[in-house]
């Protein structure tokens, strides 16, 4: 298997400017690192997945030169507890280099409407990738997604959810919103099983404005927003990273994640980073760049059988 050639030095740079708890990076910087260009490649930004939809609701394209070939893709979302962040901050754009066609998605924050309006949209952005796959020279079938904390959570609803059409509302559905796989970087699972410190105590919340009050009045909501509850056997492969020492994000909520796909014979990684926090340097070390790496080559590069078929 052919690592990324780049990602000793050059996907740890672009990393390691996204390794840090997202609440300490200012939302909406876009660091010198994720400017790095590749030659002939095309960005296209701002592009709506929904006609005449919120503004949230737009794409970055991140295109390699044409080679004659299809692209396969990966899909970046941002964190910011449901409420902040933006699609402006890509990591993935080095993958570039790879061949890769990246895209990063825009989608309703929590004040512009609670869930499910932001799997809803993650949803449509995916569908619409395979809308105008042609258009772009991307591979319909070869279709990955990587998330950070609240983008996790979206992430893995992406991975558990393909098969299945609940969230698929408005265009293109005549195309699958389902992935070829998932990095997941710390985000939530379950919410009804939220360690010690059950997000059901104050309605002033990050995730109690995601679903429109407090969790204990909402177990509909509770249910329907947790990744762990759709999990079956025709999932996506997981790779899933989380610190042991995450003050937000308990770990036990990716090993339980970890441990249902398992269940269901879901191929699964859960890379426990030592004394981690809610992001860190630690993230990218080598050998986290290189399994990130090695899974995504094996899952996008080498399949030609995709989720989408």
């Amino acid at each position: 298997m052919k690592a990324l050639v780049l990602a000793p030095v050059l996907f740890a740079f672009v990393l390691g400017s996204l390794a840090v708890a997202e609440d300490a990076r200012p939302q909406g910087q876009i660091p010198h690192s994720a400017l790095l260009k590749t030659e002939g490649a095309r960005e296209l930004h701002d592009v709506p997945y929904v006609t005449g939809g919120h503004e949230r609701q737009k794409l970055d394209l991140y295109l390699p030169a044409k080679n004659g070939s299809l692209h396969p893709v990966l899909a970046w979302i941002h964190g910011g507890a449901w409420e902040a962040g933006n699609k402006d901050f890509c990591p993935a754009k080095v993958l570039l280099a790879k061949n890769y066609a990246v895209v990063s998605i825009g989608y309703r924050l929590s004040q512009h409407a609670i869930f499910p309006a932001q799997i809803e949209d993650c949803k449509a952005a995916i569908r619409w990738l395979r809308a105008h796959a042609a258009e772009y020279d991307i591979d319909p079938n070869r279709i990955g997604v990587w998330g950070e904390s609240a983008g996790g959570h979206l992430a893995a609803m992406l991975g558990t959810t393909g098969k299945m059409r609940d969230f698929d509302v408005g265009e293109n559905l005549d195309q699958s919103s389902a992935v070829e796989c998932v990095i997941d970087w710390y985000g939530p699972s379950d919410f009804a099983h939220y360690g010690n410190r059950p997000p059901n105590m104050d309605p002033k919340n990050a995730y109690a404005r995601l679903i429109g009050g407090l969790p204990t009045e909402h177990l509909d909501q509770v249910k329907r927003s947790s990744p762990i509850s759709y999990v079956q056997a025709d999932a996506a492969p997981f790779l899933i990273m989380q610190g042991d020492k995450d003050p937000i994000v308990p770990a036990q909520q990716s090993e339980e994640l970890d441990a249902a796909l398992h269940k269901v014979g879901v191929e699964s990684t859960l890379r426990i980073v030592s004394g981690a926090g809610h992001g860190g340097p630690a993230f990218v070390s080598p050998a986290n760049i290189e399994a990130m790496s090695s899974f995504l080559d094996h899952h996008l590069l080498q399949s030609q059988s995709g989720a989408g078929q």
